[in-house]
């Protein structure tokens, strides 16, 4: 809530409007939209039987969601006043006293800056003193430490290396697979329990899935199984990958 209070406020540090109230109106921040002065025009209009149950006729204010029917921006502005009341006239009350509060607090340097040097306090000097190899990553677009950065960045990298680069066809990576292991393609779509025909099985369900991208549900039509097999048979084909030296190939 901190966060939220401080960037909302960014147009009266800014001096963009003068006072609170013209803050209110303010068009270009997501305070006037949760006080609900202005449309924003990323929340779809939502019918107002959505803000109440059964049994809450008396109370229409309620603030109640059916969240699978609603935007993100939608959900995020729900979230925010359910923090402050149960009511849409006490939370928005409550909010704008929050905010209110935070005018007098200026600049915060521990919510300014990159991720890093927030999840520091704003403290730069423990971060830029230190020799290069020994810093920490960091990255404006995420709150957290060096170690948290550095893993985010490469999971985003890797699936959008995997959303992008070609696709090989099911029916050419079952030839790779077969060819590693040393079973015939036939073999590993029928329902065979043997060791090797049943290790690629898995190897080739992880590989369609979690490195070429395909959805579990094709690949079990692919090989006649139930969608439950192939993820099971995911979760066991990468260390058998492993064994067979066909992680870090590209798949395209």
């Amino acid at each position: 809530m901190e966060l939220i209070r401080y960037i909302h406020l960014n147009p009266l540090r800014a001096k963009l409007v003068e006072d609170l109230k013209g803050l209110d109106k303010y068009p270009w921040a997501g305070h006037s939209a949760i006080l609900g002065r202005r449309k924003n025009p990323l929340i779809p209009s939502i019918p107002s039987s959505s803000y109440k149950s059964a049994g809450e006729t008396k109370r229409k204010s309620a603030i109640r969601n059916r969240k699978s029917e609603m935007s993100l921006a939608g959900k995020t502005t729900m979230d925010v006043l359910k923090h402050f009341g149960e009511t849409f006239k006490t939370a928005r009350r409550r909010y704008r006293q929050f905010v209110k509060k935070g005018i007098d607090q200026g600049v915060r340097p521990e919510l300014q800056g990159g991720g890093l040097v927030r999840s520091a306090g704003g403290d730069k000097r423990g971060l830029l003193g230190r020799k290069k190899r020994e810093r920490e990553k960091g990255d404006a677009r995420i709150l957290g430490s060096g170690d948290f950065v550095h893993t985010t960045l490469h999971q985003s990298e890797k699936l959008l290396e995997r959303k992008y680069r070609p696709k090989k066809t099911i029916d050419d990576l079952i030839m790779v697979v077969a060819g590693k292991v040393g079973v015939s393609p036939e073999l590993i779509c029928s329902r065979s329990r043997q060791r090797k025909p049943s290790e690629a099985r898995a190897i080739f369900s992880y590989l369609a899935v979690e490195e070429t991208g395909y959805p579990a549900a094709d690949v079990a039509r692919f090989l006649g199984v139930k969608r439950m097999s192939v993820h099971e048979a995911v979760t066991r084909g990468k260390a058998l990958c492993d064994g067979y030296a066909l992680l870090g190939q590209k798949y395209e």
